[in-house]
């Protein structure tokens, strides 16, 4: 477990987390704390540890002002976040299998033919997979990492917004990504609060679980 999480108690990381729209536009995360905090976030579990998720940082005045015009009634956090992160799944994640796989058995956390049985498996399938899956799969395994950068963002002290409202048909386009390859999943706004998020009341367990 990374160190920001192991010096915060986990519960407080977990229940302290709000959705903040108005952040200090004074503040701004270097490249090596924002690489950092994806890279923590980057321990989410994925299907066949494919990390299908990708991460576009949006961070400077040209980015957010091409971003803007996208983001629907969300332009307040584009506007005083620190950064936007736009996630994506990538529908060709498999493409980096044997990178992954290999450091697997270079590091001594997988035995060489384990890593053969399963790459012959996954390549043999993954490619030939409908477009409507690849997109399904991605979207789920990157929302995982979407949901635990937040849960690291909140331990590392900054604030974040989980967003849908926006133009999820424009965006890959807008900053040259291949929109046929990249699935859009959502947009997190990071930064520091300057306008505390309120408290959100959540379902008793007893309303959402279902036993048999």
């Amino acid at each position: 477990m990374f160190n920001h999480i192991l010096n915060n108690d986990f519960a407080s990381v977990v229940k302290g987390r709000r959705s903040v729209r108005h952040y200090d536009e004074n503040i701004k995360i270097s490249k090596e704390e924002m690489n950092e905090i994806i890279s923590e976030a980057s321990l989410a579990p994925s299907s066949a540890n494919m990390q299908p998720w990708r991460v576009l940082v949006v961070d400077t005045p040209e980015g957010k002002e091409k971003l803007r015009p996208l983001m629907r009634f969300n332009t307040a956090q584009n506007d005083t976040s620190s950064a936007m992160l736009i996630i994506f799944g990538d529908t060709e994640s498999y493409l980096y299998a044997e990178e992954i796989y290999n450091s697997a058995v270079e590091q001594g956390k997988m035995p060489a033919e384990v890593r053969d049985r399963q790459l012959g498996t996954m390549l043999s399938m993954y490619p030939t997979l409908p477009k409507e899956i690849k997109v399904e799969v991605a979207k789920i395994d990157s929302s995982l990492f979407a949901m635990q950068l937040m849960l690291v963002a909140h331990a590392h002290g900054y604030d974040t917004n989980p967003m849908a409202g926006f133009e999820a048909d424009q965006v890959a386009k807008a900053f040259d990504l291949d929109e046929e390859r990249y699935a859009p999943v959502m947009i997190i706004s990071i930064g520091k609060a300057i306008e505390e998020g309120h408290e959100s009341v959540r379902l008793c367990s007893d309303k959402i679980t279902f036993w048999r």
